[in-house]
């Protein structure tokens, strides 16, 4: 954590003072504490516009979009699937009862369980696929260049640019941050769009991501708060040299 946490507290202390309008895509990892990390830099240096920071979630979008179609036989560049929360583990919450199109017979709940589980640790399963010699490098990369050319997209003044990222957000009471579809335009983040209408497992699985995301977020958070506050604090006055003895 703290090696992440401090590079990207580094990188946007640099932003905030050579590039404050920038848009920003995080996608280092914990990103549930990253993207926290991030905002309070920015807030610290005065510059923090909540539509310009996002954290990069696609990668789960993906994922989902691929073992959806494969379990049911749909193209996975023409479904759907919405993904929210964050971006670890049991955060990871894909909204099945959305898929669009929505498949022939529906989803068991055995089928809904075993996709949430296999989308939820698609990075465990890609690091025992490799034996440990490496973690999602490739997906990781594929993910970052489709978000952030949609973002370029709604930057142009494409309309109606919509993509899921980890963002400022209301959506949950108690979570500040919350992955979610976004509409992207020229500032950035437009609209944070509503969940919807869940399933009963939905709902269930929201109440269940509660108390990890939230502390993630107040780890990142505090992180920063302890990091800047080192960086702009007063350097203490330099002590006048003692009289060598004799003088």
């Amino acid at each position: 954590f703290k090696i992440n946490a401090g590079i990207v507290r580094d990188l946007v202390t640099n932003c905030a003072k050579h590039c404050p309008d920038a848009i920003l895509n995080v996608i280092s990892n914990p990103v549930n504490s990253t993207v926290p990390i991030a905002a309070e830099v920015l807030r610290a240096a005065g510059v923090y516009d909540p539509k310009k920071l996002m954290g990069v979630t696609h990668l789960d979008v993906m994922r989902a979009r691929t073992f959806v179609s494969d379990a049911k036989a749909l193209d996975p560049n023409s479904i759907d699937v919405p993904v929210v929360g964050g971006h670890a583990g049991i955060t990871i919450l894909p909204l099945l009862s959305q898929c669009k199109p929505f498949p022939k017979g529906g989803f068991s709940a055995g089928e809904c369980a075993a996709l949430t589980d296999r989308i939820q640790n698609g990075g465990t399963e890609v690091v025992e696929a490799k034996a440990g010699a490496g973690s999602a490098t490739l997906s990781m990369a594929a993910a970052a260049a489709e978000f952030a050319h949609a973002v370029l997209r709604g930057m142009a003044g494409e309309r109606n640019v919509v993509e899921h990222a980890f963002v400022e957000s209301t959506l949950v009471p108690g979570l500040p941050f919350f992955a979610s579809k976004v509409k992207l335009g020229r500032s950035g983040v437009e609209k944070v769009v509503g969940l919807g209408k869940l399933s009963d497992a939905e709902k269930k699985g929201l109440q269940a991501m509660k108390s990890e995301l939230g502390g993630s977020i107040r780890k990142g958070a505090d992180f920063a708060r302890a990091g800047t506050a080192v960086l702009t604090s007063p350097k203490p006055a330099a002590r006048l040299a003692a009289p060598a003895l004799g003088a």
